[in-house]
């Protein structure tokens, strides 16, 4: 906390903006409440938590905030309520954690005695670009910044729009709240409880300020696939000057944000979309990046992003300066940056595209093995967008000291309350009869696993993703890589040739082949839990693993 000794009950500033008691009494049940400030401006968010010492503005700029205790999510301490609407529908299990309808209640009312005579800030949002699939979302928060990165991170309504604004779902945020796992029914003090049948999530002993986009990209990853026929996506989306819409999957450090990025391409969005029949939409209206070792000479743009209205979260400092040091990961590796997708200059107006004509997925292999960009059929896309691949190293998490293997189901299994092959059949689905390209790029080693080779050049995989979108790899020749059947082009222009063979890139040929067969094995077993419920053709797309 950045305390300048300004005490919050004392601060009269903060006192009688927008009171509206009686609403959130009578709407959701929260009472005798203090202060309720209502969809103040940034400027007044902003002022608030510096006179609150809850953050400082940085010589960008953009105000700096810690989080506490949790600068990440917390997965094991997600939970949804089962109850008739999603006993049957939701995938339970490690990923979606039962929470039973009374113990929600009773969690919810301990939370609404907590925040009895405590300042709350209300802010009206809706989350999808796509005026079909609005859905209206009030927060509240006990935190002005949490109010901003709500601001910043959902899609923003006109003064009009407020006036008449009819909420459908609602966030309850409350990180100073503990809850008593003995009396509550969650694992710890901190929780973010998802209710489908209430449309209300509560998130509490947590200043993670993701969870609350997460919780909102969870409700849609449910309503639009189960209820609307929609695909529900955690990637990013650009357009490009013919109307070309492309979409990036990838997990958490495999360039989804940055390689979306593209001076030449309109931004649709860097992280959660829909796909409807002939349109890819954004589901927010701000971009929630990482800046840990951010410049502006490899990530312009995100670089040029953070200024007034930006949220920056548990960064460092140059010492004795307002600078940010972004190099610093003395909190958290995972620093990160929210703002309004307008700080973007080349954005979609609004954030819709077209059906896609490229799709990307992205994996860093830690172990070398997969080839730089290759060219998937339409069972393999299905099985590598079940299968979600990456690779973290060491140092990247504690007790990670060599390459490891990472799976997560439609490249963001932590917010799918579905079965993963329900995703996988709807993207077959928009695959089948048409002519959309769907390439694997490799973001991570070559020549050898983490700690022998090297970091694929991110100019490369730039070259390689142009060559994709702008239609040059159509006439080139393709060869298979062996267990994988991967199809991978022999020339790319920007692209030392020798790079786009895995293999011919180690000079242990011997090493290369024992490492692949030994990821092969790792992906079947992955798959293992899905097989009763893919269909044989997506299962005959695994790599063949020679027992």
């Amino acid at each position: 906390m950045y305390n300048n000794g300004c005490a919050k009950n004392n601060n009269m500033e903060l006192q009688g903006k927008f009171g509206k008691n009686a609403d959130l009494a009578a709407s959701i049940g929260l009472k005798n409440l203090g202060n309720q400030f209502w969809n103040m401006s940034p400027a007044e968010l902003i002022e608030d938590c510096i006179i609150l010492g809850e953050g400082m503005l940085t010589d960008t700029g953009a105000l700096a905030i810690e989080t506490g205790e949790f600068t990440g999510r917390s997965p094991k301490d997600r939970f949804i309520v089962r109850d008739e609407k999603t006993e049957n529908a939701v995938w339970w299990g490690n990923v979606n954690i039962r929470f039973t309808p009374a113990q929600f209640d009773a969690l919810y009312d301990r939370m609404a005695d907590f925040l009895q005579e405590q300042d709350v800030y209300v802010r009206d949002v809706y989350a999808c670009a796509e005026e079909k699939y609005r859905m209206n979302i009030r927060v509240v928060t006990e935190l002005p910044w949490s109010s901003l990165f709500a601001h910043n991170m959902f899609l923003r309504l006109t003064d009009k729009e407020i006036e008449t604004f009819t909420p459908e779902w609602h966030i309850v945020c409350a990180p100073s709240f503990q809850a008593d796992p003995a009396i509550d029914g969650t694992r710890q003090a901190n929780f973010a409880i998802l209710n489908f049948t209430k449309k209300m999530i509560l998130i509490g002993g947590t200043g993670y300020t993701g969870e609350i986009k997460k919780g909102i990209f969870s409700a849609l990853n449910f309503i639009l696939p189960h209820e609307k026929n929609v695909l529900s996506m955690h990637c990013s989306a650009n357009i490009g000057e013919a109307g070309d819409t492309a979409i990036f999957f990838g997990l958490s450090g495999t360039g989804k944000t940055t390689l979306s990025s593209d001076p030449n391409r309109r931004l649709i969005g860097d992280d959660e979309h829909g796909w409807s029949e002939n349109e890819v939409f954004n589901f927010e209206g701000g971009c929630y990046a990482k800046t840990i070792d951010l410049s502006r000479e490899k990530e312009p743009q995100i670089y040029d992003a953070i200024r007034f209205g930006a949220l920056l979260e548990n960064i460092g400092f140059v010492e004795g300066t307002s600078t940010p040091d972004y190099s610093d990961g003395f909190i958290t590796e995972n620093t990160r940056v929210s703002y309004p997708i307008h700080h973007i200059d080349n954005i979609a107006v609004p954030s819709i595209g077209g059906a896609p004509k490229n799709i990307f997925f992205l994996t860093a292999d830690a172990f070398g093995v997969l080839p730089p960009i290759s060219k998937l059929t339409n069972e393999q896309a299905m099985y590598h967008f079940m299968s979600g691949y990456t690779a973290k190293v060491a140092g990247t998490e504690v007790g990670i000291t060599e390459p490891t293997t990472t799976f997560s189901a439609g490249f963001g299994a932590a917010f799918l309350p579905l079965h993963p092959a329900k995703y996988a059949k709807l993207l077959g689905d928009k695959l089948e009869g048409t002519d959309i390209n769907v390439w694997l790029i490799n973001t991570g080693w070559s020549g050898g696993s983490y700690g022998v080779g090297s970091r694929m050049k991110l100019s490369y995989t730039r070259a390689m993703i142009t060559a994709a979108l702008t239609g040059k790899l159509t006439n080139v020749t393709f060869e298979k890589l062996p267990i994988f059947d991967l199809a991978y082009p022999t020339s790319c222009e920007g692209v030392p040739s020798e790079l786009l063979n895995p293999r011919n890139t180690w000079a242990d040929k011997a090493a290369y082949d024992q490492t692949a067969a030994s990821l092969a094995e790792k992906f079947v077993a992955n798959f293992e839990k899905f097989a009763a419920e893919t269909h044989a053709s997506i299962l005959a797309a695994a790599p063949k693993v020679t027992i």
